[in-house]
């Protein structure tokens, strides 16, 4: 999906510190602001200031009142039943993961609290081992690396110019000054990354380390703060990702993610070549004696 686009913004810890209807306002305005009218058979006009469409246009739409929608969007204690909710998220042409998130931030599905100490399970350590020479990550929904094995470690040994801190992979992208240049189909994978955080988000609105760890990185980062900005979220799915190693050269590989039954809201990331040539060079990538 498509949003227009906006300029680098930092956002503040007030920006970033939001109630869930809060939350909810700024994603329904951003969806709005990304359908013109006359894709939905309205009129395009002569006096609109922004793009998109405008509140009263979606409340016709989707068979809602004006002043409830505008309250929707304010953030305001309102009801929001499934069968409306249902009536905006076409109007507004959200895709599943767009819809999950809608009603999580409607508050109508149930939550689940969160682990307070994420432990990767020995089973996973176990799997994690058997499938070197594969690269392979145990991550959870911001991206924070738990535990990885010898290929995945020894395959980006050479991706920081500066010692390594923060041990997520989304930081190890926007904050590292040669991400671009290894990354090569970095415009695809970070946008990606950013939209799969801005999902998993949803179940932890108001949590002080999320909260914390959003704020830092949009201060860091003025990429991540207009990728956050645009509220576009995704869902897992296999991709690939186009990798210039400093020693081995141009890679391609097939990013799968499994999820962790024992551990509900870890994942398993593997890179599998995608071609002979990546086969070929994948042992390179190891450092002597390993």
């Amino acid at each position: 999906m498509s949003y227009p686009s906006g300029t680098m913004v930092r956002m503040t810890s007030t920006q970033v510190h939001t109630s869930h209807r809060e939350e909810l306002g700024q994603f329904l305005k951003a969806c709005r602001a990304r359908i013109g009218p006359e894709e939905v058979g309205l009129p395009p006009g002569v006096r609109r200031r922004t793009s998109g469409l405008r509140r009263e246009e979606v409340a016709l739409l989707a068979g809602v009142g004006v002043t409830w929608y505008t309250w929707l969007e304010q953030g305001r204690p309102i009801n929001a039943s499934a069968q409306v909710l249902d009536a905006v998220a076409r109007t507004l042409r959200m895709d599943h993961p767009e819809r999950e998130h809608l009603y999580r931030l409607a508050e109508l599905t149930p939550s689940r609290l969160p682990s307070s100490v994420e432990v990767v399970p020995d089973a996973v350590r176990e799997v994690l081992r058997a499938l070197d020479p594969l690269p392979a990550t145990v991550i959870n929904g911001r991206f924070d690396v738990l535990e990885s094995n010898a290929a995945q470690t020894e395959l980006f040994w050479e991706w920081h110019s500066l010692p390594c801190l923060h041990k997520n992979l989304l930081w190890c992208c926007v904050t590292e000054p040669n991400a671009r240049r290894m990354l090569l189909n970095y415009d695809e994978e970070v946008p990606h990354m950013v939209a799969r955080m801005r999902a998993e988000y949803g179940r932890h609105v108001g949590d002080p380390s999320w909260e914390e760890d959003i704020r830092r990185l949009a201060a860091l980062s003025p990429e991540f703060a207009a990728l956050w900005a645009r509220h576009e979220v995704a869902e897992p799915r296999p991709r690939l990702r186009e990798f210039q190693h400093p020693r081995a050269g141009r890679m391609r590989l097939r990013l799968t993610e499994l999820a962790v039954s024992e551990a509900p809201g870890l994942r398993i990331q593997v890179s599998t070549p995608d071609d002979a040539s990546t086969w070929a060079l994948l042992p390179l990538t190891r450092r002597e004696g390993s």
